[in-house]
Parts: C-alpha cells; sequence; structure tokens
C-alpha cells in the first residue's frame, strides 16, 4: 500500500477520512498487469472530488502509483481511496486542505465461474437507501447502508442483495449496478437521488449502443424485475453477472447478456474467473 506516495499502512487518527467518511474511493479490476477503465475511474474520482470540493490528486502521480503495483498481478483488484486529509474537530473543513491519497492492490476475488456463466442468485434487502441529491452517484465513502444491507445474510449461495429507494423502486446492488432487459431493451435505474454511477454501468450502457440495443435510465419497481426478459449486475471488478433467482423466483437468460460478456472479455476490461470461458 502506497500512502501519499510512500509505502504505509498507517493514517493519522485525524484523518477526515476516518473521522466522517470524508472522502471517495475507486475500485478497479487489474488485467495483465494493468488496472482497467482507468481513465473512466479517474475522470469519475475527478468529478466526486469537485462535487466534495476536495482538491483532486495529481492524475500522473496517481497513475504511476497505480501501475506500480498493478504491475506484478495478472488478475487483481486496485483501490484507490481519496480523502480530504487531517482536520481539528467539528464538520467544517479545514481551511487549508492537504488530502490524504491512499493506492492499494489485492489478489481477485476468486469468485465462481458458474456466477458468470449461469447467473447468480440474489436476494432483496430489508436496508432501504435514503435520497440525498447531492450525494448521488458519487462513490463517496459513506457505505454504512450497504454495510447493513450485506450483514443481511451468510449464506454463500447468494451473491449479491438488491436495494430499494425508500419509496420501494430498485435503485442498485450493495456492490453493483442493476440492468434489466425487456423486449430487446436495457433499463437500468435513474441515479438521481440516491445510488453510485458505476463505471461498468457507463460502460455495459456504452457497449449495448454501440451494439444496437437500445438503453434507458428510469425508475423501476421491483415487479419490473421479475416480470423482466432478463436481468444482470455489473460491477467493475466482475463486469457482468446474470441474475438466475431473485428471491426465489427464477428469471429467464437473455442472449444480450451474454454477448456483452462477451466483448468486456475479449477487449479485456474484465478478468474471468477461473474455469469461465
Amino acid at each position: 500500500m502506497l500512502i501519499d506516495g510512500h509505502p504505509a499502512n498507517r493514517v493519522a487518527a485525524t484523518d477526515r477520512g476516518l473521522q466522517y467518511g470524508d472522502g471517495l474511493f475507486e475500485t478497479a479490476a487489474v488485467v495483465d498487469g494493468r488496472p482497467t477503465l482507468w481513465e473512466r475511474h479517474l475522470q469519475r474520482l475527478a468529478e466526486g472530488c469537485r462535487r466534495l470540493n476536495i482538491p483532486p490528486p495529481d492524475t500522473h502521480r496517481l497513475t504511476r502509483e497505480s501501475e506500480t503495483l498493478s504491475a506484478p498481478l495478472e488478475r487483481g483488484v486496485l483501490k484507490v481511496i481519496v480523502t480530504r486529509g487531517s482536520g481539528g474537530r467539528g464538520y467544517r473543513p479545514p481551511e487549508a486542505v492537504r488530502p490524504t491519497r491512499m493506492v492499494s492492490a489485492h489478489p481477485y476475488p476468486e469468485y465462481s465461474s458458474v456466477w458468470w456463466r449461469n447467473g447468480v442468485a440474489v436476494r432483496v434487502c430489508r436496508t432501504r437507501l435514503g435520497d440525498q441529491p447531492s450525494l448521488a452517484g458519487v462513490k463517496h465513502l459513506n457505505r454504512l447502508e450497504q454495510v447493513l444491507a450485506r450483514s443481511e445474510w451468510t449464506d454463500p449461495e447468494i451473491a449479491e442483495g438488491l436495494m430499494l429507494s425508500q419509496n420501494g423502486t430498485v435503485v442498485e446492488g450493495t456492490v453493483s449496478n442493476l440492468f434489466i432487459v425487456k423486449e430487446g431493451r436495457l433499463s437500468t435505474p435513474a441515479l438521481e437521488r440516491a445510488g453510485v454511477a458505476g463505471i461498468m454501468r457507463a460502460q455495459v450502457m456504452e457497449l449495448a449502443q454501440e451494439q444496437g440495443l437500445a438503453v434507458d435510465t428510469r425508475d423501476i419497481p421491483l415487479e419490473a424485475v421479475f416480470r423482466a426478459d432478463g436481468a444482470f449486475l455489473t460491477n467493475a471488478v466482475v463486469g457482468i453477472w446474470p441474475i438466475r433467482l431473485l428471491r426465489d423466483r427464477e428469471l429467464p437468460a437473455s442472449a444480450c447478456v451474454r454477448r456483452l460478456q462477451t466483448l468486456l472479455a475479449e477487449r479485456g476490461l474484465v478478468p474471468l474467473p477461473a474455469g469461465a470461458s
């Protein structure tokens, strides 16, 4: 791990990322020693810094550090954290901000290849997401809603949980974005009030349009997922997981989901799990 460019594994107890979750993070897949979709991650990080009024890290320095840590990994995960840095007691940000920059590399999680190939079982979480347009789309460090949601199950056969808004529409998974397929059209939840604007979500929307598939963003009631011709989850580490089972209801497989998975794999944008083909 590098902290502000130096090998270390500790930050000051006064760091506002620790004190208040005052910061942002990015999680990128590593394929053949390089973080994938890196420019998209940099753009989202810069936009998050702008939204939170945190001075962004130097792009060239962050890229060098990320490439250095990723280089030994054939498959892996790179994590970048940027906080507002240290400050005194109280919520008011310090006038002179010196952000903290953390970069770490990790082995790729050994998810089952069956999940990639045949789909995953998904539950619906009791914990709901609060509406906060000021933070919607931003990958900030305040993840207690997701922590509570993920603590709701221990069954290793359940890969993910869907999180609903306060009015009952689906927003996202605990670590993923949702797409549904209906009559050859893709839809993904709108994120104006809550949720994270995922890097893979944006990439899949672009790939779908490239393949002539219509894509829209809208509020999606939970019942619409059950009625869909197919559904899948996306994030930057796993790429695409088709949803095979939601609660106790089987969802149909969609040919367009496999096509999108194949494109991601062929372009080296996500590591394939061991045994996948």
